[in-house]
Order: structure tokens, then sequence, then C-alpha cells
């Protein structure tokens, strides 16, 4: 009896031992047939396929699929690449692609950047701008137009006329202002920046000092001009001289002659009224 029972043990022993081996050999073939589980991961990787790369990732780390030729092999980054948003689960941090008009984007709603030819507004891409806005060029953004805008008006000047403020009537006066807000493309242009209006004022005299700055240059063009003319002969009607020397001294002893005879001439009529 004792026998038979040892006997029954053994069997049921050497049983248990075969099921065992059959299902390490089993699990072997399995790891050679499918290897998701490879011991030189790299890159972040937590699991790895030596066909895909990256099956999952480290902790903090966001699971992406870059495309090479026609297969996409998985990768491990600390921050999603432009054109991808990051979004974390509890099991998997992933990085998910924009839309297609986004550069870059926030999550699959907010876009924070556009591509090329779209312009950005309240997190949405738009090929024209809302009615009220304008497109930046530069930002690539829809932006609110501005208008110009302009400082209140100065005093009017004093009255003048020609630069002087005395000696006349009738005048001008200025007033200016400043621009404050130059406009934007599509903005209202500015206003003229000054206005003049005549003006009317009692009649007065001008003081020594006070006949302008156009009034001293006419005084003193005018004395120049009259400088000019007494240092200028009159040789109206004389043609240029062109005598030598020697014709110039017999010249002037001819005249020398003719006032010796006036000279005379008039002696003689002077003593003959006496007589």
């Amino acid at each position: 009896m004792h026998l038979r029972l040892i006997s029954c043990f053994f069997i049921i022993l050497n049983f248990l031992e075969y099921i065992g081996s059959q299902n390490a050999s089993r699990g072997r073939r399995q790891r050679r047939m499918h290897p998701n589980v490879s011991q030189g991961c790299q890159g972040g990787c937590a699991t790895c396929s030596d066909y895909n790369g990256c099956l999952s990732c480290k902790p903090k780390l966001f699971f992406v699929l870059e495309r090479i030729g026609m297969k996409q092999i998985g990768v491990c980054l600390s921050s999603c690449p432009s054109g991808y948003y990051g979004t974390r689960y509890p099991d998997i941090n992933k990085c998910t692609k924009c839309k297609a008009d986004c550069d870059t984007c926030f999550n699959k709603n907010f876009c924070t950047k556009c591509k090329s030819g779209f312009y950005l507004h309240l997190g949405k891409c738009l090929d024209n701008c809302p009615e009220g806005l304008e497109a930046n060029n530069h930002t690539m953004e829809c932006v609110s137009i501005v208008h110009c805008e302009a400082s209140e008006w100065s005093p009017w000047s004093p009255c003048t006329k020609k630069g002087k403020t005395c000696g006349f009537k009738r005048g001008t006066e200025t007033r200016v202002r400043e621009i404050i807000q130059h406009p934007s493309a599509k903005g209202n242009l500015c206003p003229p920046t000054s206005e003049t209006r005549k003006c009317t004022v009692q009649r007065k005299k001008c003081q020594k000092g006070e006949r302008g700055k156009k009034g001293r240059e006419r005084k003193r063009k005018k004395l120049n001009k009259e400088e000019s003319k007494d240092a200028i002969p009159d040789n109206k009607g004389l043609e240029p001289s062109r005598e030598t020397p020697e014709q110039r001294e017999n010249k002037d002893k001819q005249q020398q002659k003719k006032r010796k005879v006036q000279d005379k001439q008039q002696k003689s009529v002077s003593v003959s009224t006496v007589h």
C-alpha cells in the first residue's frame, strides 16, 4: 500500500516537471517570435523593438511616431516637436499632430502659430481676417485697425506779415498740432498739422529793431546797392579805354594846356570888367 502511494507521488512530480519545461520553452519561442522587449533600449525608451523602435517611454517623456520612408519609428522626447501637442495619460504620454493649417498648437482646437498663407486669430488659422481687423504680414496675425490720433491745436501765433509784427494792418496767424498715433494700413489718415488764417491788427510804426528779419535784410540789400553805385564810376556812353600810357600822357598835357588857356581868358575878362 505504501509502495503504491510512493510510486503515484513520483509519477505526479514527473508530470509537473514536464509541464513546467514545456511552458518555459513556449515562452522562449514567443520571445523569439515577438521581440517586444529588448534589453538594449536607448533614447528614453521603456520597451522597444528592433523594427519599430520605441514601444513605450520612461516616465515624463512623450511618445511620438516619426515616419522614415514607408515605415514609422517610435521615439521618446522630453517635449513634442513643431506641429504636435502633448497629452498626458495615466499609461502613456503622447504627441498628437496639430491641424493641417497649424504650425504649432496648444491642443487640437487652439493654434499658436499658423503655416504660411494663414493669419492667426483667437487660436484659429484664417485665410482672411474678420471685419474690423486687418492682417499683419510681419506677425501673420489679425490685429485691430489703428486710426490716426492728433494732439490739440496750439494757440494762434502773433499776427505777422512778411516776418514783421508791425507796420501793417492785415496779416496772417498760424497754429499747429502734433501726431500722437500714426495709422495702420487700413486706419484713417492723419489730418493737417498746421492751419493759417488772415488777421487784422491796429497799424503801428515799427520801433528800432522791430523791422523783422525780412525788413532788416531788405535794408541791408538797399545799403549795399547804394554803396555799389557810389563805388562804380558812371561810364555810360563811353567805350572802354584802350589807350597806351604815352597817349594818356599826351592827352593829360593837352587838357592842362586847355585849362591854362581858359584861366587866362577868365582873367582877361575880369580885368576888362573892372576898367
